[in-house]
């Protein structure tokens, strides 16, 4: 990892001085009024208890001495799935030897349905704003889930390396139907180009933002195809396939991000057909090995998540089979073998939906047929038809091997989609005693049967003979192994509890910037006294910022040692420590911020992340900076005085509520501020006419709502360009202890369109 010795490695403690983002003008009175939650409401919105069985779900897939252990969909003949089995319905072979059925359950992970908001805060959402318009609000922001409140782990992974032009644009609707309409609260998904970096990959959330993020990033690779097939030449010879010793091979021109090749590449004299062949044959084996090393990266990141985890590949196919000459592809099936054992073992169920939809072996318009024989026709055809037959064998062979289906033949990939997430609801786990000669390292088929008649089972097809212990590293990681595996990490790791808060914002002399402060739980560290009688801890740290597209834009790795008196270090225990930087943006767009904190004396790591979107202020579109949030000892409404005060040090509310933190007592104050870019000004006055809500969520449903209503601005304003605000709540008494997010709403009256409202948000913790 790349050592940042700039910025200096700053740990401060948790109220060392923060320059707020934005100087607050008053907030209009219709902001402050307490929240007052009915008793009713915060019982409905309890999380749903797991449901029966659950508790073996995190061990989906298990092969040990004791246990072997594997998931089963049952479905009818319309697809439907079955969920009335009981273990005596069901019989299990391993390597076609029945099996006595020793542990049974059956798993949902359909979510309980939300109950219906109360009539108050119904009322609020319907209502419309000051200016008589009826436009419905914007979409409430995405609550962090915990592990143990994800019901499914998906993770959408398209093969942009071989993607044709076509199916591109396909696999992005696809997408964008799944996360505006088929994606549930309690999803965790994954948006994953195999020809991104790996910044790009285990980005699991459930913010909807970060997933269009990633769906505006599937774009068709000038490597790829343009269409399903490479046209026919005059000669009668596809464009992209060249004489293999007497016989025509498929040849695709995608190199997996490398340099393309067409024809002229290659010296096709006579007596050279058998070199050509090998090269073609080679970079077809790395097209289709680059593609399945890339979902095996994404299947090796999942092996630490809960429960059930799904894949689905939106792919053009690879070939199994390259020629009557080469009946097997050695480097595919072997690239194939590790995939299917990594993802049975980490409970992945790969499925795959051939992007191209239903395609016919015909001729098009980009196929010149001129002078062909109707021999040369028909051969051609027939090499079509078989080139789709193969490079589908090549989705359906690894869907099957884990335990999924393939979508094949259909131009709705959103229906292919639909399908395979109704096929998460649920599954069995039935579980059996192995005998002695199951761990003998070799390949072992696993079989379900069912006795009722008119159903269909579908499982994984087998496992090698290792047990799972011996799967797991046992050496000692290193250092960098140790901070790495936290970074990557989908959730935060506990070890060392961390909070990362990451605030965009504009200046007009630097420009755009992100401001970044991350929280360290001071209890979780361990402080050796010295002889002089001060604590002594010392902490690596690193972090990367990526763009959407995974390119690293800032990266560092420091290690810092504290040295802190009695009264420092008893303060740090209690209120923890804060690094902070900041890191100057040049470009817009999407970016994932990563950081992670290695004790160094116990080992212990802990790790954070945050998606963070920059706007493209020179396109003049009303944008919001980054909510700045800290809380006030007493009820003092004035914002900008409030701002430079010194923090309570005796426990107190205050003291509790930094930016950095966000964690709020019940009856304290909830202050706020941040920056409108770019409103429009009437032309009488030079004044730009905003509009302002706040909201308040609670696990994705509302439990404040403000009214709508203009901003009291300065006069003059000095930058219209940069407004900056600020505002303040005052927290009611009846809250139910737990994570929030506030909301802010920002109409531009003089706007029009869908930039006429921008929003921004946070999340804080209430605690008792």
């Amino acid at each position: 990892m790349k050592k940042n010795a700039s910025p200096a490695l700053a740990l401060l403690l948790l109220y060392s001085s923060f320059a707020p983002l934005a100087r607050a003008q008053q907030a209009p009175p219709q902001q402050r009024p307490p929240i007052v939650v009915p008793q009713t409401q915060q019982q409905q919105r309890q999380t749903a208890p797991p449901d029966a069985g659950q508790d073996d779900e995190d061990d989906v897939v298990r092969i040990t001495t004791n246990l072997v252990q594997m998931d089963v969909v049952v479905v009818d003949k319309k697809g439907n799935q079955v969920t009335d089995l009981r273990a005596e319905d069901f019989e299990v072979y391993e390597d076609k030897r029945q099996q006595k059925i020793t542990n049974f359950s059956y798993v949902t992970n359909e979510s309980a349905p939300r109950p219906a908001a109360p009539d108050a805060v119904a009322a609020a959402t319907s209502r419309p704003t000051t200016a008589g318009r009826n436009a419905p609000p914007p979409p409430p922001p995405p609550h962090r889930l915990r592990p143990e409140q994800v019901r499914r782990t998906m993770a959408l992974v398209v093969d942009d390396l071989g993607l044709s032009f076509g199916s591109t644009d396909a696999v992005r609707n696809a997408l964008r139907k799944f996360v505006n309409e088929q994606m549930q609260p309690n999803d965790l998904v994954a948006i994953i180009r195999t020809s991104a970096g790996v910044g790009a990959l285990q980005q699991f959330t459930s913010d909807k933002r970060q997933l269009h993020a990633a769906i505006d990033r599937v774009k068709w690779n000038l490597a790829g195809r343009v269409s399903a097939f490479a046209p026919v030449t005059q000669s009668g010879t596809p464009q992209n396939r060249m004489t293999m010793g007497g016989e025509e091979g498929s040849r695709r021109t995608p190199t997996g991000g490398g340099a393309v090749l067409d024809n002229s590449d290659f010296n096709m004299r006579s007596g050279e057909g058998d070199a050509a062949g090998e090269i073609e044959q080679f970079r077809e084996d790395l097209f289709a090995v680059g593609t399945l090393g890339a979902v095996n990266f994404v299947v090796r990141g999942m092996g630490e998540l809960p429960g059930r985890k799904s894949v689905t590949l939106f792919s053009d196919g690879f070939s199994l089979r390259t020629s009557d000459r080469s009946p097997s592809n050695a480097r595919v099936f072997e690239a194939l073998r590790q995939l299917t054992e990594l993802a049975n073992r980490a409970s992945v169920v790969v499925y795959t939906i051939d992007a191209r939809g239903l395609v016919a072996p015909g001729f098009t318009a980009e196929d010149d047929t001129a002078g062909l024989s109707l021999e040369d026709l028909d051969r051609t055809q027939r090499d079509r038809a078989f080139e789709i037959f193969d490079t589908q064998g090549g989705l359906d062979y690894l869907s099957q091997q884990t335990g999924g289906f393939l979508i094949k033949n259909t131009n709705d990939l959103s229906r292919g989609v639909r399908r395979i997430i109704e096929d998460q609801r649920g599954y069995y786990l039935i579980g059996y005693r192995p005998e002695g000669a199951t761990f003998n390292r070799r390949y072992h088929t696993f079989e379900v049967k069912v006795k009722r008649p008119g159903l269909r089972v579908r499982s994984r097809k087998g496992f090698y003979g290792i047990r799972d212990e011996e799967t797991r590293p046992v050496a000692r990681r290193t250092r960098e192994q140790q901070l790495l595996a936290a970074l990557v990490s989908p959730f935060s790791s506990p070890d060392v509890r961390l909070r990362l808060t990451a605030v965009f914002g504009n200046d007009e002399r630097s420009g755009s910037f992100m401001t970044s402060l991350m929280h360290i739980n001071g209890s979780d560290l361990k402080f050796n006294k010295q002889a002089d009688g001060t604590y002594k801890a010392v902490l690596d740290v690193a972090g990367v910022t990526y763009t959407d597209n995974g390119r690293v834009v800032d990266s560092r790795d420091q290690t810092g040692t504290l040295t802190m008196r009695e009264e420092a270090y008893q303060k740090a225990l209690r209120d923890g420590l804060v690094y902070s930087f900041v890191v100057p943006v040049k470009k817009a767009g999407a970016y994932q911020l990563r950081m992670a904190v290695r004790d160094t004396a116990t080992e212990r790591t802990g790790s954070a992340s945050q998606f963070i979107e920059v706007p493209d202020l020179k396109k003049n579109r009303l944008a919001l900076s980054g909510l700045v949030v800290s809380g006030l000892k007493s009820n003092d409404n004035n914002y900008a005085a409030a701002s430079t005060r010194e923090p309570a040090s005796d426990g107190s509310a205050a003291s509790l509520a930094s930016p950095a933190v966000r964690r709020f007592r019940l009856n304290s104050t909830l202050d706020f501020a941040y920056a409108i870019y770019n409103a429009r000004l009437d032309r009488a006055g030079g004044r730009p006419q905003l509009v302002a809500q706040t909201r308040i969520f609670r696990e994705g449903e509302p439990v404040f709502e403000g009214e709508a209503a203009p901003l009291n601005l300065a006069s003059p304003l000095p930058d219209p360009k940069r407004i900056e605000l600020g505002g303040s709540i005052k927290l009611g008494s009846n809250l139910p202890p737990g994570e929030y997010v506030l909301q802010i709403v920002v109409t531009d009256l003089l706007a029009s369109g869908k930039h006429q409202t921008a929003t921004q948000w946070v999340d804080f913790e209430i605690v008792k």
